[in-house]
């Protein structure tokens, strides 16, 4: 499989973004044909000494799990990417560094961001869970469904919420984090963590020194100690996409910046495609809901944008759910990804039909197109009555919002 290409991250504070929001964005770039889902998982109370089984281990359940909103890739339990009901959104990316990462199974950086979702209120406590669970039990193993070759990666994370943001960089065990509270953060897949380091590992730099990286004199600067001799990827013009943006940041320039495939953000290339893409608005004012959108089909440019908000009664969605093997799995069996099962959910199948309309008819794909994106307009409008709106919210108006989005989209495309 060819290296793959930058997948971008990115969130926006006051005063760069809108009106006291909180704009945070996220674009996964995986093998083309890699089917992505988003699945809704309630909050829920666990037995004393129960166990979860992530992708590749089982590690000890807390008492109370957060309810969570995740876009994943359909093969494994983690997330690409996600939200939970207190408003805390992480993503995270697959990084190369000067220590290669270990191909023993442990936990996948995707199973990390769901575990964080999971069991933190907040950015600072979501972080807090990972880095500890990164200590107990490492990360590790294969991050595509490849029966040829394991491909294993460190990883960087964005973890938001409505107040700050946390970059969190790994290499093994070993990590630093820096927090944000104004301005435009991009992360992709390189490190990006200079010296401005607001949390670390407590023996990061004596193993940096152990390992001859860093000879213990000036500054240490976290990229240039642990980055490969040779790292030749380019994140710059898709970090300039959203940092160069003059006008403020709303949640349609951070739509319009996942769709930009000029500058990289957006990925379609012979290997890898962005399968999936997020976008979640925090509001600052806390009587204000958080709102989440998900594409749940590839290429965010030829995608519709859909909203969720976090109620008591979320109605599921089978529809963007991909059909469960149980023990069955090719993933779950050992040698592993010996057969690739069809995991496309059903609105992944009406969309196929779209962007193959798209892709061979120009005047139809045109049509189309604008058609699609005008339906992503009327949701964006309609959030955006929610968010200004000085009257309390019905739970029941809404709880069913993501499912009427995704089911609209079916019936348009079919």
């Amino acid at each position: 499989m060819a290296a793959a290409p930058p997948s971008y991250c990115f969130v926006a504070f006051p005063p760069r973004a809108k009106d006291g929001l909180v704009v945070f964005g996220k674009n996964s770039a995986r093998p083309r044909d890699e089917v992505q889902e988003v699945v809704y998982f309630s909050a829920a109370d666990h037995e004393p000494e129960s166990k979860v089984e992530c992708t590749y281990i089982s590690i000890d359940q807390v008492p109370r799990t957060h309810a969570i909103m995740i876009s994943r890739p359909a093969w494994l339990w983690g997330a690409e990417m996600g939200a939970n009901e207190h408003g805390v959104c992480i993503a995270n990316e697959a990084i190369n560094t000067r220590e290669p990462a270990a191909k023993i199974e442990a936990l996948l950086g995707m199973d990390l961001v769901r575990l964080g979702l999971e069991r933190g209120e907040t950015a600072k406590e979501a972080l807090d869970v990972i880095v500890s669970l990164l200590e107990e039990h490492g990360q590790g193993g294969n991050y595509y469904e490849d029966a040829n070759s394991c491909h294993s990666f460190q990883s960087a994370y964005l973890i938001v919420d409505r107040d700050e943001a946390w970059v969190l960089e790994t290499i093994g065990k070993y990590w630093a984090a820096e927090k944000v509270t104004e301005g435009v953060r991009c992360i992709c897949n390189r490190l990006s963590l200079t010296t401005k380091m607001d949390a670390e590992h407590p023996e990061l730099r004596s193993y940096a020194q152990s390992q001859g990286w860093w000879t213990g004199e000036g500054e240490f600067n976290f990229s240039e100690v642990f980055s490969p001799v040779e790292d030749h990827l380019d994140c710059g013009a898709g970090k300039d996409s959203l940092e160069k943006r003059e006008e403020s940041i709303t949640v349609q320039t951070m739509m319009n910046t996942l769709r930009d495939k000029a500058s990289g953000v957006c990925i379609d290339s012979e290997s890898f495609l962005t399968t999936a893409s997020g976008v979640s608005v925090l509001p600052q004012n806390r009587s204000s809901l958080c709102i989440h959108y998900f594409t749940g089909t590839p290429d965010p440019s030829r995608s519709i944008f859909k909203p969720f908000i976090f109620v008591d009664d979320v109605k599921l969605v089978p529809k963007t759910q991909s059909p469960c093997f149980g023990d069955d799995d090719p993933a779950k069996k050992e040698p592993r990804f010996q057969e690739k099962p069809d995991r496309r959910h059903e609105l992944y199948k009406a969309h196929e039909w779209a962007r193959a309309i798209i892709e061979s008819d120009q005047e139809q794909g045109r049509k189309l197109r604008s058609t699609m994106l005008e339906l992503e307009k009327q949701g964006l409008e309609a959030m955006e009555e929610i968010l200004t709106s000085s009257e309390p919210l019905d739970p029941a108006e809404v709880g069913d919002l993501f499912y009427d989005c995704v089911d609209t989209e079916i019936k348009f495309f079919k």
